[in-house]
């Protein structure tokens, strides 16, 4: 028994030792440092080369969208930018993609059976990820479509905001305060679109009863003109409609104008603030709120 003992103990001891000296003799090797050091050049040439593709076919898209922005007829420039735009993240995955099986190659991996593997698995997820596949194919068809691009400003449920990006799989808003929001393209069942068409400023403005309406309504035409000479944002000259409703204590003036797209807001701001200057430098008088109180004396009888 004690013999046994000693002799398994002495193949562990020479096996140990001929680790030892495999160990020793190859990390000592030059062909081994050599081989890994002409693959990590090879890896990191991958990489390389990988990025600066990616960064050349950006530039290109970028240059081909600022040349056609320049072009006279501007044909179709937000369904270009938005193509513009898919194009450089599908160009990012694709180069990713074969950067991977490259990297892959160099450590000896056949990519024949990968490839094979890759598809039969795409397939089960294709058919697991059913989501997925509705996020990508809407997110096909509203490019398709051109229901929005890139720039647009829109509203879809509860989220309303600038589209920054239409991807493969997700949209990504930014609202005017600055939130993003990141909505699956399967999600997206109904769209407003505000950029498409001018939009219209409807400003109603209230005056006293006991203003002169002439008066009130030559000073409102005046003024909304006068201002429609130095504004970039109307379409055309605003358009005085007259009395609009007669309130408790007030009488309401409608003025509508046709402006650029999402510029309704300023195009409001601005003119209810020369409204306002006009009507005190004119002496129209605007409503301020009366309370009239009645009061009945009793006679008290003895």
């Amino acid at each position: 028994m004690l013999h046994k003992i000693e002799a398994n103990t002495d193949q562990w001891f020479n096996a140990w030792k001929n680790f030892q000296y495999e160990l020793i003799k190859n990390l000592t090797d030059p062909a081994l440092w050599g081989g890994l050091l002409i693959l990590l050049i090879k890896i990191v040439v991958i990489l390389i080369v990988g990025r600066l593709t990616v960064k050349i076919v950006q530039k290109a898209l970028q240059h081909i969208l600022s040349e056609r922005d320049k072009h006279p007829l501007k044909l179709d420039i937000r369904r270009t930018k938005t193509i513009g735009k898919l194009l450089e993240n599908f160009t990012n995955y694709a180069v990713n993609f074969i950067m991977i099986l490259m990297i892959l190659a160099q450590f000896g991996v056949n990519l024949g059976p990968v490839l094979a593997g890759a598809g039969v698995v795409g397939l089960a997820i294709g058919f697991g990820a059913q989501s997925l596949v509705k996020d990508v194919i809407t997110g096909f068809f509203i490019i398709f479509e051109d229901q929005f691009a890139v720039g647009d400003v829109i509203q879809t449920g509860t989220y309303k905001g600038t589209v920054e990006e239409i991807g493969l799989r997700v949209t990504r808003l930014k609202s005017w305060t600055g939130e993003v929001h990141i909505i699956p393209n399967g999600t997206i069942s109904q769209v407003t679109n505000f950029s498409l068409y001018n939009s219209i400023a409807v400003i109603d403005v209230t005056i006293a009863y006991e203003a002169d309406i002439e008066k009130a309504m030559k000073v409102l035409d005046e003024t909304v003109k006068a201002h429609y000479e130095n504004s970039i944002d109307m379409i055309k000259a605003p358009e005085v409609l007259g009395i609009q409703t007669l309130g408790a204590s007030e009488v309401t003036l409608r003025v509508t104008v046709e402006c650029k797209a999402n510029t309704q807001p300023a195009v409001q701001r601005k003119l209810y603030a020369e409204i306002k200057r006009a009507f005190a430098a004119n002496g129209v008088e605007t409503p301020n709120p009366r309370v009239v109180t009645l009061q009945r004396s009793e006679r008290m009888g003895s």
